[in-house]
């Protein structure tokens, strides 16, 4: 068919060309010229599509994949690639007030964290007025409210009475006998020793001696006799020596003159000479603190008096310390630095024995020479729940599934390298408008770029609605990288595009349900099992809830509600409604009841609390022992599907009594009509665009969110259906990312974010732009290579026959039992 095609559109613009008129005729020239330009087109595409096919594509994935592994393992072993290290000495800022540590992210710490970190310990802070200053905002984690009030070039104590914190400051502006006798003080036998001891000193050293190279010599002999202490305190605790900090020699007064960058310069080298030479089994247990200087080198100049630093340079220091500190003991998520990888849990396990197992009887097979054969699966496989299930392959013999299993082994070891394994590298995210809307225009051009002919033209039809689904799931992939959550006005148009997607839920089943009356088992759990096979895969693979993937729980249960909606007695259809007008009002009873149940959950936070904490529901939406993020999830859009359901019931009723004109190039209303309701529409998305940008705080708009999402909703439906001409064309470009957008969605968490959605993946460090490509085409390669395998294993795991599906449910609710009582047991491995 395509060989035809070209032939024919050869033969066209032959045809034009020669029946052109001469060079005088500019006009039909350049005709001539467009046609010759578009069949170059459209021979070139398909001339790429040839050769450049999405199998190819995953081919090339999985070397690069295969490359960046061997690489990244062993810069990691030969290269240094301790993250600790990294954090310690290594960053940049994002912006003005972001610290970036090299390859890894840096949690934020809040004082209850702190505090649970630190309980019962020991802080102690030596040295001068610039690690006095380290010392106050190192407590400032732990107790915001304290104060800078303590006597200059005196001790300083801070105490928390509830967690049994203590952490002090000692004046001891030079690294000298003094400082020595203290550090020996604590190595003695049965002396309370700090737990941690954070040091450093050099500007007073420098001040007092004129800078002479006398007083380098001294100081280098005194931290050589005293790295001795260090190292034996280190033994039981940890021992940080602070490299001195940058100062702003135009600023500084008379009397500070003599400390210069070049001086200290050389008295951190010293430093590091010494502290480095007294190394032990291969490495120093006295760990040096870089991060700060190099941070106080861009911010340096904002400085008051020249020597000390500005609060936010302090603050980046503080929390590179509790990093260092806490990461181990809290085990935040987006606190990737000197993390130490936990033990796989039992769940892990288990996955792995299955991919393993699955791997070696498809080899056992292979060996015994079962070459059964399968279909061959379509090239454009949907992934999510519309789809119908006669458009899968067929499996045949069990070859197939097991090669999909493998296939899925392979694909999740991928995942627990990016997300869990300390293999690749990790980074925060920053917002800025450029890294939102920059590549937001891309995508759209591109959209436009690609466009046909849709097969009907009919109000959502199916090539539009994979076009919404796909550009939407775009945004928001745009919309989580860039981190645009912190900008309000952004925040609320993507909660809107998340209300679509519940809205088309609601479209979709509703339309389904009220045309073809399936309410079969079957079509049951061909649906349920698209949604939560990956979901359930990773809640295994890499120990994380299955809340924790908000938005397929969500449309699980919103599937699982309208199906009993509609289910229960009576089951009005639209052949029964056809026969009296009062079925109508029947849906719309039940409609109304629907709505009713929502309000009492919405409008009752703990009934609602009460149903969805009995176990083992609360296993399904509890996070981090809580259902508030369930709770605040579904009350957020609570109204969006049953809006969609209403919507769909009014178009078909309106379709079936022939109001609408759905023919090609036609106009949905009459003239009046359209222009008027696209006038509305247009006003609407203006209105509701100043409305976000107004917001103020994102709790503020949540409140309205449910209420007024259905608007700009409908808004976009009325622009993009009622022109006919807008009806008969699509974005082939969108619809290709919305057939897998549900993977799309779910896949992001790990494998192009990082820290599940907290951070992003750095599988090329030092260059951002290049990482972005790679990743992004990796991300993309895996996520419809999982769509396809959902679809072969749904024809597998959900027959047709239903005595074999109950016995399929029932051992699948066996399993469940065994996972539910392993995840019980397991213990959490996560921190806040």
């Amino acid at each position: 068919m395509e060989k035809e095609a070209v032939s024919h559109e050869a033969e066209r613009a032959e045809g034009e060309q020669g029946g052109a008129p001469p060079l005088g005729c500019t006009g039909a020239c350049c005709h001539g010229g467009a046609k010759m330009a578009v069949l170059a087109y459209s021979l070139g595409k398909r001339e790429i599509n040839q050769h450049f096919t999405i199998k190819n594509a995953k081919l090339i994935s999985l070397v690069v994949v295969i490359l960046l592994v061997v690489f990244h393992t062993a810069s990691r072993y030969y290269g240094g690639g301790d993250s600790c290290e990294w954090l310690l000495s290594k960053g940049r800022y994002l912006g003005e007030n972001v610290w970036q540590p090299y390859g890894c992210m840096m949690h934020k710490y809040k004082s209850i964290e702190a505090k649970t970190c630190l309980a019962k310990k020991q802080v102690a802070f030596i040295g001068d007025s610039r690690i006095r200053q380290l010392f106050y905002s190192f407590i400032k984690i732990i107790d915001p409210a304290q104060r800078e009030d303590g006597n200059k070039h005196e001790d300083i104590s801070f105490d928390d009475e509830r967690s049994s914190v203590n952490v002090k400051f000692l004046w001891y502006p030079e690294a000298n006998n003094s400082m020595k006798e203290r550090l020996i003080s604590w190595t003695y036998e049965g002396s309370a020793k700090p737990d941690v001891v954070i040091l450093g000193a050099a500007t007073w050293s420098i001040k007092l001696h004129s800078g002479s190279s006398e007083s380098l010599q001294k100081y280098k002999f005194n931290l050589t006799t005293i790295a001795v202490h260090l190292d034996k305190l280190a033994e039981h605790g940890e021992v940080y020596w602070v490299l001195q900090d940058p100062v702003n020699e135009e600023v500084l007064s008379e009397s500070r003159k003599m400390i210069t960058n070049s001086q200290l310069e050389m008295y951190n080298e010293a430093a590091v000479d010494v502290l480095n030479s007294s190394k032990r089994y291969g490495r120093s247990r006295v760990k040096l603190l870089a991060a700060s200087r190099q941070a106080a080198l861009e911010t340096i100049s904002q400085s008051v008096d020249g020597l000390h630093l500005p609060e936010s340079t302090r603050n980046v220091g503080a929390m590179v310390l509790m990093n260092s500190l806490c990461n181990k003991i809290i085990r935040p998520i987006d606190g990737s630095c000197c993390q130490t990888l936990p033990p796989p849990n039992h769940l892990q396990k288990l996955s792995a024995c299955i991919f393993v197992g699955s791997a070696l009887v498809l080899i056992v097979l292979a060996i015994l020479g079962n070459n059964r054969h399968r279909r061959p699966v379509p090239p454009d496989v949907e992934s999510l729940e519309e789809k119908k299930p006669t458009t899968a392959a067929v499996l045949q013999g069990p070859k197939a599934p097991l090669q999909a299993l493998c296939r899925m082994g392979i694909i999740m070891a991928y995942f627990y390298i990016c997300d869990r394994a300390d293999v690749f590298m990790k980074e925060q995210k920053f917002y800025t408008h450029s890294s939102f809307f920059i590549p937001l225009i891309y995508i759209l051009v591109l959209g436009v770029f690609y466009n046909e002919n849709t097969k009907e033209t009919k109000l959502l039809n199916r090539e539009q609605t994979d076009e919404w689904k796909g550009w939407m799931q775009l945004v928001i992939l745009i919309y989580h990288i860039s981190g645009a959550s912190a900008f309000v006005p952004v925040y609320m148009h993507v909660r809107v595009l998340v209300a679509a997607y519940l809205f088309q839920t609601g479209y979709g089943h509703f339309s389904f349900f009220w045309l073809k009356g399936d309410f079969g088992l079957y079509r049951v759990c061909q649906v349920l099992f698209r949604l939560n096979f990956l979901v359930l895969v990773l809640c295994m693979v890499m120990d994380r809830p299955y809340q924790a993937y908000y938005f397929v729980p969500l449309v699980t249960f919103w599937f699982v509600t309208i199906y009993a909606t509609l289910a229960m007695w009576p089951q009005i259809l639209q052949k029964k409604a056809n026969s009296s007008g009062l079925w109508h009002l029947g849906v719309l009873a039940k409609l109304l009841g629907l709505l009713l149940v929502i309000c009492v959950f919405a409008y009752s936070q703990g009934f609602f609390e009460r149903v969805f904490s009995v176990w083992p529901i609360s296993m399904l939406f509890e996070l981090d022992g809580s259902i508030h993020e369930w709770w605040f999830r579904w009350k957020l859009d609570r109204f969006a599907v049953i809006h969609g359901m209403l919507f769909a019931f009014i178009y078909l009723v309106l379709q079936k009594r022939q109001v609408l004109s759905e023919g090609k190039g036609e106009a949905l209303f009459s003239a009046k009509i359209s222009n008027l309701l696209l006038f509305l529409s247009v006003v609407s998305f203006i209105t509701y665009s100043i409305w976000a940008s107004s917001c103020k705080t994102k709790t503020e708009c949540n409140e309205m969110h449910p209420f007024i999402s259905v608007v700009q909703i409908l808004a976009f439906i009325l622009i993009r259906n009622i022109p006919g001409y807008a009806r008969s064309v699509y974005s082939s470009f969108f619809a290709w990312f919305g057939k897998i957008s549900l993977e799309l969605f779910i896949c992001q968490y790990h494998i192009w974010l990082a820290a599940d959605t907290r951070g992003i993946l750095v599988l090329i460090p030092g260059n951002p732009s290049l990482n972005i490509m790679v990743s992004t085409f990796i991300f993309v390669c895996v996520a419809h290579e999982i769509s396809l395998i959902t679809n072969e294993l749904a024809q597998v795991v959900i027959p047709k026959d239903s005595m074999a599906l109950l016995k399929r449910l029932g051992a699948t609710g066996l399993f469940g039992v065994l996972v539910l009582l392993l995840a019980r047991s397991s213990q959490p491995t996560h921190g806040a």
